[in-house]
């Protein structure tokens, strides 16, 4: 979550107590779902869009090049609390922090056209009046005599039915120079009775980016009465096209007096002209409501993929919801005819590295430590394309990506996020065939720092993390490229860059180069570079290694969005080894107890999350309490695994997960490409990623009685693992037992090959906390470091 996200702070938690998961979490259970009952049913896309998750409620199919949604004038597109539409756009982002995408508005009007900007021509609308699910999005439209707006989508089309009243001036504005980002140039052409072609070339997330363009084609199921085209204020009819900055756009007049539904298809591509009208021949062909069915079964199947019994609808509804928007991203980018746009703004085929599509869009500060865990669980075919299409970037554009949109590195967040996202890949057995090419790929990553000629800033400080072991904390050092600088945020891009090394040395271990190993071991302790004994808090250094910024943790200065409360926990390489430096696992278990406000929690874990806990989407800093609203400390409550009392891990987890609820405002801050969803989904079945980047999961108590996943036996030869835990509620909430296949299992922690070959993870819990993951060698063991050498 970039830390210039200013768009309306709110306070969430007076809104979020009325709206609780309530009894989403005690018994008596219920079965999930009934008989044959839709899980898209379940579905709330309108879940985040209040308070800053950031979310749309609109159109799309999992991992679409399209994402069909209204924008209202919220930064990021769609505002639950605005009341005016200023047009459906092609483009989207779940739960990013600033503006981006948003091309293509288009607006359904009635009358003559007298304004141009779409702040000015926005339809009002009613919330009684709009529905979503699903692959699917309806409006009603008060201005202009009363317009319904349909939408839905297929890949690479989205595809909209508006229903006018009887007028002969209903008209259709394609506005190509106005969207979430900055909009640099764009050019629109009529080029028949039917058919409207526009190229938008725009740049910027957060901060500036280098340029990239979107190609669209729009076809309309009758022919136009009238067309123009608009610059600035002007309006020219009959003009064919136009090339401008600005205010910039089409439109497309109908008469509706008889027939009153126009039916429209826009097609995109990053490629080219050709690559859009391939991509509209090869998914625009089906009627809308074809295309809606076919949207919702894509989704059924995906749902379906985790079957749940036990809890409340609330529950249920939220969960699914959170499973939905964990498909949204990353994006398909490649036309259907196999081509796209790499980073060196050459055009390229995805049979050049055998994947069946090249995706983008790469929150990966984010998703590396939930989302890409849940995709390579439940959908590792696609996560193999993934990572394969994280590769082509390091091959054609020189280097690996930070954040990347589209054709285009950003820079945005700090550290080296691409590392983990990159070894969890391989630890999940997702880069066959391909892992020295991408050990190379991550080893000059972790090495170097890319040219000045390159727009990416990779490790940007590796010459002085190499050096003397930590990343200096340079207060006003002018940015070299544009994005964020990890010396600004010396502190926490010193933790990444360790855990970093850690995951890269464990992969270079299995293959066999020991003394890279070895070095990056060495390099993965570089945590205790900035332990300040005299606090006994992880604390900045300056370019001269002198601790710096104000000594209270909670005031802290050099850390991306957190202070050293909330990064003393990102250690998951060498938990033991900080565990030690804080004085053992009892004084660490009480600074866990301080952090969570544990005491607090077991009498009202409701009102400790959303009054004690760090409850504003933005509210990064002055804080020495848990923050459930951003990344930094997602994995701090399954610290307490490796401190020996398990059963807090799901004190905790379970206080967290009534932050989740299905209205909304039911989101914890913004969503970031499905990273806070993920986190619910994984926390919700009791399986969760708690060293990102290896092939650890952390065990906590489900909250469902029985969650059946539907697994892809290509990657997982029993094509189904099944999780109980009979009787689970808010009272009887601690493990008592577990059981893998049948065996007790006293440690608190699966690997991915244990679920591989299992079939079955079966938990016996009741009311009061048991001896279960208490044992010496319960937790999960170090990684990537000596202590981790030998792990299992």
């Amino acid at each position: 979550m970039p830390w210039f996200r200013r768009s309306r702070l709110r306070t969430a938690g007076a809104v979020l107590a009325a709206t609780l998961l309530g009894s989403a979490l005690a018994a008596p259970a219920a079965r999930a779902e009934p008989p044959g009952g839709a899980l898209t049913d379940l579905v709330n896309p309108f879940i985040g869009s209040r308070h800053d998750g950031n979310t749309y409620p609109g159109a799309a199919v999992p991992f679409g090049m399209v994402q069909l949604s209204p924008d209202t004038g919220h930064t990021t597109g769609y505002g639950y609390d605005d009341d005016h539409i200023r047009g459906f756009s092609a483009v989207h982002v779940s739960g990013v922090g600033c503006g981006l995408g948003g091309d293509l508005p288009v607006l359904p009007t009635t009358g003559e056209i007298t304004e141009t900007d779409y702040a000015k021509y926005a339809a009002a609308y009613r919330h009684d009046g709009e529905s979503a699910r699903p692959g699917y999005y309806r409006v009603g439209l008060t201005s202009y005599g009363g317009i319904t707006a349909e939408l839905t989508a297929t890949a690479r089309t989205g595809r909209q039915r508006y229903t006018f009243p009887a007028t002969d001036k209903a008209n259709v504005l394609l506005n190509t120079g106005q969207s979430l980002h900055r909009t640099v140039s764009t050019r629109v052409e009529v080029l028949d009775s039917r058919t409207i072609r526009t190229a938008i070339t725009g740049r910027g997330f957060c901060q500036d980016t280098e340029p990239y363009t979107l190609y669209t084609i729009t076809r309309f199921d009758r022919p136009f009465a009238a067309y123009g085209t608009w610059h600035g204020d002007e309006v020219t009819p009959g003009a064919k096209s136009s090339t401008a900055s600005g205010r910039h756009g089409a439109y497309a007049r109908f008469d509706t007096r008889e027939d009153r539904t126009v039916e429209a298809t826009t097609a995109i591509s990053y490629v080219d002209a050709a690559g859009a009208a391939g991509n509209l021949r090869a998914e625009g062909g089906r009627s809308f409501d074809r295309t809606r069915a076919a949207a919702d079964a894509a989704w059924e199947r995906r749902l379906g993929l985790v079957r749940t019994r036990g809890g409340d609808p609330t529950l249920r509804r939220t969960f699914y919801s959170s499973l939905y928007r964990s498909f949204l991203a990353p994006n398909i980018g490649s036309d259907a005819d196999g081509r796209y746009t790499g980073w060196d703004q050459k055009i390229h085929r995805t049979a050049d590295f055998g994947g069946a599509a090249y995706y983008q869009n790469w929150s990966l500060w984010d998703t590396y430590r939930t989302q890409a865990q849940l995709l390579a669980l439940l959908a590792p075919q696609e996560s193999r394309d993934m990572a394969l299409s994280v590769l082509r970037i390091d091959k054609e554009g020189g280097w690996l990506p930070k954040w990347g949109y589209g054709t285009v590195e950003t820079n945005i967040m700090t550290g080296d996020p691409v590392t983990p996202f990159l070894t969890d890949a391989y630890q999940q057995g997702l880069l066959a065939g391909h892992e020295e090419e991408a050990y190379a790929a991550l080893k000059k990553n972790a090495d170097g720092v890319p040219p000045a000629a390159s727009p990416a800033v990779g490790r940007e400080a590796n010459a002085q993390y190499v050096k003397d072991g930590f990343v200096p904390y340079v207060k006003g050092r002018p940015h070299q490229k544009p994005g964020d600088s990890d010396f600004d945020h010396g502190a926490s891009a010193t933790l990444e860059y360790a855990l970093s090394d850690a995951m890269l040395a464990q992969m270079a271990r299995d293959l066999g180069h020991g003394a890279d190993a070895d070095r990056y071991a060495a390099r993965a302790q570089n945590y205790r570079r900035i332990f300040d004994a005299s606090t006994g808090f992880f604390r900045a250094r300056d370019e001269r290694g002198a601790f710096t910024g104000p000594a209270d943790p909670a005031k802290s200065e050099g850390f991306h969005e957190g202070t050293s409360w909330q990064y003393q926990w990102l250690v998951p390489q060498d938990l033991p080894g900080m565990l030690k430096l804080i004085g053992g696992k009892d004084r660490a278990d009480a600074r866990l107890d301080a952090f969570f406000a544990y005491q607090q929690l077991l009498k009202d874990p409701r009102k400790t999350a959303r009054e004690v806990w760090v409850n504003g989407p933005y509210d990064y800093y002055n804080a020495d309490k848990y923050n459930p609203q951003n990344e930094p400390d997602l994995i701090a409550p399954y610290t307490y695994l490796s401190t020996g009392r398990p059963w807090k891990t799901t004190d905790v987890v379970h206080a967290a997960l009534t932050l989740f609820t299905d209205t909304p405002s039911g989101m914890t801050g913004n969503d970031d490409l499905g990273t806070m969803s993920a986190w619910m989904v994984l926390s919700s079945i009791g399986v969760f990623p708690v060293q990102p980047g290896t092939d650890s999961w952390g065990l906590s108590t489900p909250v469902f009685d029985r969650v059946e996943l539907t697994l892809d036996r290509r990657y997982y030869p029993a094509g189904r693992f099944t999780i109980t835990a009979p009787g689970t509620s808010s009272t009887d909430r601690y493990v008592q037992s577990v059981r893998l296949d049948g065996a007790d299992r006293d440690r608190t922690y699966l690997t991915t090959g244990e679920l591989r070959s299992g079939r079955e993870l079966a938990f016996t819990v009741g009311a009061r906390p048991s001896g279960w993951g208490t044992g010496e060698d319960a937790a999960p063991p170090p990684v990537g470091t000596a202590a981790g050498a030998g792990r299992p």
